[in-house]
């Protein structure tokens, strides 16, 4: 296992548990426990958790892993979620993208589409998030509108009044929104208060909201409010959605689909 591949493993852990010991972290990845120290060691430099006897426990009280860090997590689940969240939209429309990785497996989505493979452009998609920008830039079938604003290193997105100033001039078909909960009584959330500020005028901007969030974000709320549940249009979530989830989500008045 690469160092890379470790610490993505390593972080991705001690967000699920909030603490990790030493030779539980080295049996659990099959490496020595001297590797694990001197990982943790690394880890807790660039401020990525917080070194104790014995082991480590998450960088302060709400963490959030950033995205260069995140593993291929409910990888399959966010695939399918992103194939059914692009079969939503339709060519010619104006799409706007938050950041995550789902809505970064949505833009893939998107890119393999064979009716989206020309036209001019087949579709307009406007997003805050370096990452699915970059990755879109390349297909010139689609026309990038990237706003401005100052980069979030955790989530490559663009934030403050530089992107309020472009996503207040635009007008859009439908909005895909990535979240770290989302919740009946709580709406959708995400850590950071500055993205949720964009992201909800992304979704004001939208003639339709469209959540997409694998079932681990179904039932939690962060810190950041974007939007309550009523103004979301439709859910797209994974099988492992629980029926009275499903069902309290549907009785808010959302179409839900578990793929």
């Amino acid at each position: 296992m690469s160092r890379d591949a470790r610490w993505k493993a390593l972080l991705e852990l001690l967000v699920e548990r909030g603490r990790l010991d030493v030779e539980e972290a080295a049996a659990g990845l099959g490496v020595s426990a001297a590797t694990i120290r001197r990982d943790f060691d690394q880890l807790a430099e660039q401020q990525m958790l917080v070194r104790t006897r014995g082991g480590a426990v998450v960088h302060g009280v709400s963490y959030e892993l950033p995205l260069r860090y995140k593993t291929a997590r409910h990888a399959s689940e966010k695939q399918r979620i992103a194939k059914a969240v692009a079969d939503l939209l339709a060519p010619g429309e104006a799409v706007g993208l938050t950041g995550g990785t789902t809505t970064t497996e949505v833009a893939r989505a998107l890119a393999v589409r064979t009716d989206l493979a020309s036209g001019s452009p087949s579709l307009t998609v406007v997003t805050n998030a370096l990452n699915i920008a970059n990755e879109l830039a390349v297909r010139p079938q689609f026309k990038i509108v990237l706003t401005g604003g100052v980069a979030r290193p955790q989530s490559y997105e663009l934030i403050g009044p530089l992107a309020d100033g472009v996503l207040s001039q635009v007008t859009l078909d439908v909005a895909v929104l990535g979240v770290v909960g989302f919740d009946v009584a709580h709406g959708a959330s995400a850590h950071d208060e500055a993205e949720a500020a964009v992201n909800r005028l992304l979704c004001e901007r939208a003639e339709r909201v469209v959540v997409a969030a694998d079932s681990s974000k179904l039932g939690r709320r962060a810190f950041a409010r974007i939007c309550s549940a009523e103004s979301v249009d439709t859910l797209v979530t994974d099988a492992a959605a629980g029926p009275e989830t499903v069902r309290a989500f549907e009785e808010a008045g959302l179409r839900v689909l578990a793929v």
